[in-house]
């Protein structure tokens, strides 16, 4: 029987984002209020084991709902983690770790590698989305904003740790060493991230569509 290389791929990218989603409830550490959902990161991969699961259910045929804009949305905020993790780690492990020390070498390299990869390979070269950026757009700010005041209204009030020289409970230590419109032109450069990486990856995927149409059947 022949194999089909899409089916294969969907099939590992969903079941890794699905091993990993259980890893983290269980050893995700819920000391805190909000536990590992504290996290962007984390968001991202719950994001991306659903958008998987969507993917699957059109690749076997039992759904035609394409979710461009949620699957857009869900690879911009994965290489948003990658690269403002790594960017922060680098300049000051301190600033994004408790203790400066990465966690297992597994998980930092599916969460802040393999696992956006592979969304973003979904996204643009098999699913071939960013067709409807409005709906792309409006996941992205959404979600990115149901987050950012998540920490500011409901993390920061409840929890003690991390501790700054400002504030405490803020998600990611040197946020709490920021004032608060300090805070506000970080979450500003957040958003401008986000779209720059949308409109990147939408222009890859036009250029893509243009060159390899997908044949029309005869």
């Amino acid at each position: 029987m022949k194999m089909n290389p899409r089916l294969i791929f969907r099939w590992t990218a969903f079941l890794l984002a699905g091993g990993y989603c259980i890893r983290m409830l269980i050893f995700g550490g819920w000391e805190h209020f909000g536990g590992p959902f504290r996290f962007l990161t984390v968001w991202a991969l719950f994001c991306s084991f659903f958008a998987f699961s969507r993917m699957m259910a059109i690749e076997e045929g039992r759904s035609g709902r394409r979710w461009d804009g949620f699957v857009c949305m869900t690879a911009v905020i994965n290489t948003m983690v990658v690269m403002l993790y790594w960017r922060l780690y680098l300049a000051d492990p301190n600033s994004v770790t408790s203790d400066g020390q990465l966690g297992a070498w597994h998980l930092e390299l599916y969460l802040h590698g393999l696992g956006p990869a592979l969304q973003v390979i979904d996204t643009i070269f098999i699913h071939r989305s960013y067709r409807r950026m409005g709906a792309a757009f409006a996941w992205l700010f959404g979600t990115v904003g149901v987050y950012l005041l998540s920490a500011e209204l409901i993390f920061e009030r409840l929890n003690t740790s991390p501790s700054g020289t400002v504030t405490s409970g803020l998600p990611y230590p040197f946020l709490n060493n920021l004032e608060l419109a300090d805070r506000l032109v970080v979450y500003g450069s957040y958003f401008a991230t986000g779209v720059v990486f949308l409109l990147i990856y939408a222009s890859i995927a036009w250029a893509f569509r243009h060159r390899f149409p997908v044949p029309i059947a005869p």
